[in-house]
């Protein structure tokens, strides 16, 4: 049955639209079979909005979404609504045409099944409030539409949407930043605006006429990709990547200190390796093992992400029953298998590196780049997948926390280090407790009825052949003592495989050392055995020959760092800051500007006797700045070769303070790769009549023009005048397409708002406008380069900000040098998370 209501508000709808003109169906009801169906459609009508649309009645109910969904909680988005649309809209995607109603074009932005949470019914629409959960390409889990009580004279009907906290809560503006493509063919909205064939008329059609117009419409559309687009990530161009061996933590006596290392929590479950591509998964153990099948739920949750070929490094874990990460839990998990899981037996993966990714080997890059790039890849995954948090610096206060929570302990990873395969310095562990894996070498038999073993005895590898450890009688559970007993009968021994005392041995049964058992215990003893030992489980990703004591060395000594010598001297003579203070800054900065300016030839500007004396650029370097800066071989437009500056690490950047450098520029491009550019930069730089609000609204401008063309941006404030708007890209074009873009894109903007923008570095044109500089694009050309400071009065620093932030900042240089602390901080929030980091192609319009 249709409700009166659906019947009035589809009236409504035909009302308002003359169907000789515009491609939308005409209304009737008419319901779906099986579950019911949402979608939404990114409408650029007289007003850009979301058309939020839910089935019901046999039509798509619809709430006009001025801002966009926002999977944030804390957001409550303003929902309209309007007239029932048919069902025959739900793949509608094309051009209406101008005059007519909602003339504009429409994207298909997301779809998917709805349903009322359980004890709701989808008639409580009716009554001004629906909770329901979403399982769209976008949108997913609970949601609420509330309606608002109306004012005096309101005509329209307000509502509000907003999303439920659970396991799809994303922050801010997540969706509609990074949702910038249909899901149904892939294109941008200018894409679709620009296709000729995207009206169809449907003047004088109807019944089967119509039928076959809509269905030319999707033939159309089908041709426009070869496949369905996902909303998350086109189909990758590679295979997985192989597996690799990981990277290893050294045991230490102590957390180090500072800001060149980041700290994660240790979890206490398996290491793993992920290689994927769309849905082809592979997991791996740490020692190569393909465990794919005994992880089999996490990889169809990492296949479902629809990711690009990479590499990821992580440790999967399972939860004990106050929510722990617990190894003795992942061990029942695994035997119990996955056929039909309880909830308490859900696996988690916490990914903390990416080693490759797109075809391109990521190790040799900083591991805090490595971090922001995976942060970027897994933005979109909700539990069971997550990234690993980290804190930069206090290492020490994480570790007592995780000491004072019953934990296992800490990482820390020196922030700049490479990724190698291999136990090294460069990433190091620290314990709470004391656990360590040991081969089972025999059993001895138990006294109590119905227990098959009393202890099991243990061995470690030392010098080539296998020292006896102890013996350990506790951390069994019925379960377990039947599985180890089975286990000890199909590999017993008459001879024991490790030397041991006459009365250690007494009562001993002997087994071949294949297993390896991990073992938390107090201590060891005077003789070397183990004291207060229980057992947590066997591990079978690690075979019985690599098993070796784990003995906490010292921290290493910190590496030789760079002497800043005159430190005394005043570089700002405005404010009094000096060159000691500057390296100061440069290195609690370094975690945040590694990312963007490792391994980027760069020019410095550098200014010897301070910012008010002669400053000049610098790019090449006869070896003076020493080897923490590196060189690059690059051809010149003359053909010749020339030697460009790029650094690595912190004392890279040091090594260039040293020689008086105060401002950092980096090319479009990586050192690795130099003809194929990785993002690009609008520079919008005011005439002077202008203020900072009409730098604000162009950049927020820029931003909208470039989503409408499928690419994400972010916002900088340059430490200047002017606010750069930044595109990351993925590799693959040459700088003649980069350049070629960035100049069309400028020159649009500067013919379709002449008296805003101009597009020419020339003077006389620029008077009351705002110059897009898009020449940052060119091959050779750089930019300033994030958390820089600038050599201007007051040593303010270019900084990057969330486009939410942009609306309430007043000038482009409201933080400088002496905020080190404040950067940091925010930098750490989820305001800024995933910053400068997108996978997305230039387009090719």
């Amino acid at each position: 049955m249709v409700s009166k209501s659906t019947k009035t508000l589809l009236a409504e709808y035909n009302r308002k639209r003359d169907f000789s003109k515009t491609g939308e169906p005409k209304g009737t009801p008419s319901p779906s079979t099986g579950k019911r169906i949402f979608i939404v459609q990114k409408h650029a009508a007289s007003r850009l909005h979301w058309d939020f649309r839910l089935e019901i009645d046999g039509v798509l109910k619809s709430w006009a979404v001025t801002k966009g969904p926002s999977s944030d909680p804390d957001i409550k988005r303003l929902a309209v609504r309007t007239e029932d649309h048919p069902m025959a809209y739900a793949e509608f995607e094309g051009t209406i045409p101008k005059g007519e109603y909602g003339g504009g074009s429409v994207m298909l932005w997301d779809s998917g099944t709805w349903a009322p949470v359980p004890g709701k019914d989808a008639s409580d629409v009716e009554r001004g409030h629906l909770h329901f959960t979403l399982d769209g390409e976008r949108m997913k889990g609970e949601w609420l539409l509330v309606r608002m009580k109306p004012r005096a004279g309101e005509k329209r009907e307000n509502w509000l949407l907003r999303k439920v906290e659970d396991q799809h809560s994303l922050p801010g503006d997540t969706l509609v930043e990074q949702g910038l493509t249909s899901v149904l063919t892939g294109r941008s909205m200018a894409q679709i605006a620009g296709d000729p064939d995207a009206e169809h008329a449907l003047e004088g059609k109807s019944g089967k006429a119509f039928a076959r117009e809509m269905a030319s419409a999707a033939r159309h559309n089908r041709k426009t990709t070869p496949k369905r687009a996902s909303a998350r990530r086109s189909t990758p161009q590679h295979a997985p990547p192989p597996f690799r061996a990981p990277q290893l933590a050294t045991l230490v006596d102590a957390v180090p200190a500072g800001n060149d290392w980041l700290h994660e929590i240790k979890f206490d479950g398996y290491r793993t390796m992920i290689a994927t591509a769309a849905d082809k998964v592979a997991v791996f153990t740490r020692s190569g093992k393909d465990w794919t099948d005994k992880f089999a739920p996490l990889a169809r949750a990492i296949a479902e992400l629809d990711l690009p070929a990479c590499l990821i490094d992580g440790e999967i874990v399972a939860y004990d029953a106050q929510g722990n990460p617990d190894f003795s839990t992942l061990q029942g998990v695994l035997k119990r298998g996955h056929g039909a899981q309880a909830e308490s037996d859900r696996l988690a993966l916490h990914a903390f590196d990416l080693l490759h990714l797109n075809g391109d080997d990521l190790t040799g890059l900083p591991l805090i780049e490595r971090k922001e790039r995976l942060a970027a890849l897994l933005q979109h995954a909700v539990p069971p997948i997550h990234v690993a948090d980290h804190v930069i610096g206090l290492g020490e206060k994480l570790y007592r926390q995780m000491c004072d929570a019953g934990q296992e302990g800490i990482i820390s990873k020196r922030i700049d280090s490479r990724y190698r395969e291999g136990r090294g310095s460069n990433w190091v562990k620290v314990k709470c407790t004391r656990r360590q894996e040991f081969v089972i070498v025999g059993w001895t038999k138990s006294s109590a009825r119905g227990r098959p073993f009393a202890s099991i005895v243990l061995a470690q590898n030392e010098g080539g052949s296998l020292v006896y450890k102890g013996k350990v009688g506790t951390g069994f559970d019925e379960a377990t003592l039947t599985d180890l007993a089975g286990r000890f009968a199909r590999i017993e021994r008459k001879t024991a495989p490790v030397e041991v005392a006459r009365a250690e041995a007494r009562g001993v049964s002997w087994i071949t050392p294949k297993l390896v058992a991990e073992v938390a215990f107090a201590e060891f003893t005077a003789d070397g055995h183990i004291r207060h030992g229980s057992f947590l489980g066997l591990r079978s990703d690690k075979p019985a020959r690599e098993v070796a004591p784990e003995r906490p060395e010292k921290l290493p000594a910190p590496e030789p760092g760079i002497a800043i010598t005159n430190r005394d001297r005043v570089i700002f003579p405005d404010d009094g800051y000096t060159k000691g203070q500057l390296a100061e800054y440069y290195t609690a900065l370094a975690p945040l500007m590694l990312p963007f300016l490792a391994q980027r030839p760069i020019s410095l500007v550098r200014c010897p006797q301070g910012r008010a004396k002669k400053c000049f650029f610098q790019k090449h370097d006869s070896g003076s700045f020493g080897e923490e800066v590196h060189h690059v071989p690059i051809r010149e437009k003359d053909g010749g070769v020339e030697d460009y500056l790029y650094v690595e690490s912190s004392n890279g950047m040091l090594a260039c303070v040293q020689m008086g450098t105060i401002e950092f520029h980096g090319w479009c491009s990586r050192s690795d790769e130099v003809e194929h550019p990785d993002r690009m930069i609008f520079d919008l730089d005011p005439d002077e009549g202008l203020d900072f609000g009409d730098v604000r609204q162009a950049a927020l401008d820029i931003r909208a023009r470039l989503a409408d063309l499928g690419l994400a941006s972010f916002a900088m404030l340059s430490g200047g005048k002017g606010v750069h708007v930044v595109v990351p890209l993925s590799r693959g074009h040459g700088w003649d397409a980069h350049k070629d873009f960035a100049k069309r894109f400028a020159e649009a903007m500067s013919v379709a708002e002449p008296d805003r923008f101009v597009a020419t570095m020339s003077k006389a044109k620029r008077k009351g406008k705002i110059f897009i500089d898009w020449l940052r694009n060119q091959r050779g050309s750089t930019a300033i380069m994030p958390y820089a400071v600038r050599a201007r009065a007051g040593a303010p620093v270019a900084v990057p900000i969330s486009w939410k932030e942009l609306p309430a900042i007043d000038s482009a240089n409201i933080y400088t040098m002496s905020d080190a602390e404040t950067l940091l901080e925010r930098a750490q929030g989820k305001a800024l998370a995933g910053w400068g980091m997108a996978e997305q192609q230039l387009p090719d319009i």
